[in-house]
């Protein structure tokens, strides 16, 4: 099995495991992207990986895909920067989806979030949907919504984030969550202080310049432990 594989596989279980939630972990290839067939991710194999075209088309394999594979092709084809995507359905951001309060980074774990986390509402655009994003034509609008930036939510369903490696995907959806849930808590307590634009700025030139051995390294490392699987291991 190719390298890159064995990367997607250990990516998705580890970040299952994590968080213990539907979510899904992708990497880009030279021709589109890799990504499970629909299973729990936590029971994926590299058996189970399929590569797809950017547009969604399965490559060369008839099993059936996550409905939400449009998310990742969508995105990676408006912005080149991208080399991972991770859909996640983690309940703490759900209340900042549908209540008009924003995230806002308050942990220096957090500041990879970036300056802002928007949310994007199916039903802008499409009108009454189950929420999910299943074409082409939605996956271009979540991606207009998300810019420039690391992160968006949506509205009753759940958020999505990018990353230039599978190990900063993962760390942003991780942490993306943990402030919700740090947010959610301080609020209850009073006026909350937030990252400042420059804190933000120096802690993800930070992240992004570490030494090999920290930054998303380090607690990728960590991560893949909590997984239960080897970082230089055969995928089972």
């Amino acid at each position: 099995m190719p390298s890159s594989l064995q990367v997607a596989y250990l990516r998705m279980r580890a970040f299952a495991t994590r968080l213990a939630m539907s979510a899904c972990a992708i990497l880009k290839t030279p021709s589109g992207f890799f990504l499970a067939r629909a299973i729990a991710p936590e029971l994926v194999t590299g058996d189970d990986i399929i590569e797809f075209a950017l547009d969604g088309t399965a490559i060369e394999d008839t099993r059936k895909p996550f409905l939400e594979r449009f998310i990742h092709g969508t995105l990676m084809a408006a912005r080149p920067d991208v080399q991972s995507v991770v859909h996640s359905h983690s309940r703490g951001v759900i209340p900042f989806g549908v209540t008009g309060t924003p995230i806002r980074p308050l942990l220096h774990s957090c500041g990879v979030l970036g300056h802002d986390v928007p949310v994007w509402d199916a039903g802008d655009a499409f009108g009454d949907t189950n929420l999910l994003i299943s074409s082409n034509a939605m996956g271009e609008d979540f991606a207009k919504r998300l810019g420039g930036g690391r992160a968006a939510l949506m509205r009753g369903h759940g958020s999505t984030v990018i990353g230039r490696s599978v190990q900063e995907a993962v760390y942003t959806a991780v942490y993306l969550d943990v402030n919700a849930q740090l947010q959610a808590a301080a609020m209850q307590l009073g006026s909350v202080k937030y990252l400042t634009d420059g804190e933000i700025d120096l802690i993800q030139s930070r992240l992004g310049d570490a030494k090999p051995g920290e930054g998303y390294d380090r607690t990728w490392q960590y991560w893949a432990r909590r997984a239960g699987v080897a970082i230089d291991g055969p995928v089972p």
